[in-house]
């Protein structure tokens, strides 16, 4: 059974040589998100700050906040991407993020090198690999282009093969950073399906994402988050209502 508990959860990031009160307006200036703050004379950026959360099987979790609040911080530290500086977190049950699918892709490589080296890289066996090796050359829809160099491919034709390397397997735990598009509007109805399925699935789900038609279809649960902080968690529409009659 999947499951996913963060105690206490906190990262914290110091930023060398940043002393002066004229850096710290240039770093404000360039800080996509998280909290600054003067420790002892040196600046850091709080992106988490006391995070608590437990998910079990069929917990489908929809992180909403505006860009910065610590969103996809928090989704790699629950898939294992990122280590927390402080707290600590459990997880029981296979991963899978698809935050960035085209990790682990080599560009010297053929298609089908690349999709037992990426597989690899997820963490499958040799067998599973085997398994499942046929449904991503079909599903991509590459043909005889797998042969070939993926440095041959156009930007849309390597995206169809990581897409389809990366939603081949079930996980227990499928992390999502926005809602995936790959390649042209026929290929992206097959993906939005097979994307759809993996996610039935799948035990525990979250998922960021702006767009609160798809959180509220997709999700049971609502995450809220403002400057790394938890503001509200419970139902997924009642965490939208909150997004929205407490701005930040």
């Amino acid at each position: 059974m999947a499951s996913i508990v963060a105690e206490h959860i906190g990262v914290h990031y110091l930023i060398p040589q940043a002393k002066s009160v004229s850096l710290l307006g240039s770093v404000k200036s360039l800080t996509m998100g998280g909290v600054i703050k003067r420790n002892h004379g040196r600046l850091g950026i709080t992106a988490l700050d006391n995070i608590s959360l437990s998910l079990q099987d069929g917990d489908r979790l929809g992180l909403i906040g505006h860009n910065g609040a610590g969103k996809s911080t928090l989704l790699r530290v629950l898939a294992g991407i990122l280590p927390p500086t402080s707290g600590r977190i459990r997880v029981e049950g296979r991963v899978s993020a698809l935050m960035s699918i085209h990790l682990g892709l080599e560009t010297f490589s053929t298609g089908r090198e690349n999709i037992r080296g990426r597989a690899r890289f997820m963490g499958l066996t040799e067998e599973e690999i085997d398994e499942k090796f046929d449904d991503i050359a079909t599903f991509c829809e590459l043909g005889n282009y797998l042969d070939l160099p993926i440095r041959a491919y156009s930007a849309g034709m390597r995206l169809r093969l990581a897409f389809s390397i990366a939603t081949a397997f079930s996980p227990e735990i499928l992390i999502l950073d926005e809602w995936l598009s790959a390649g042209d509007e026929y290929f992206q109805k097959k993906a939005r399906g097979r994307l759809t399925k993996l996610i039935d699935q799948t035990g525990i789900f979250a998922f960021a994402s702006h767009n609160e038609s798809l959180q509220q279809r997709m999700c049971n649960k609502g995450l809220v988050l403002r400057n790394g902080k938890i503001a509200f968690f419970g139902d997924v529409a009642e965490a939208h209502a909150f997004n929205k009659e407490a701005p930040a």
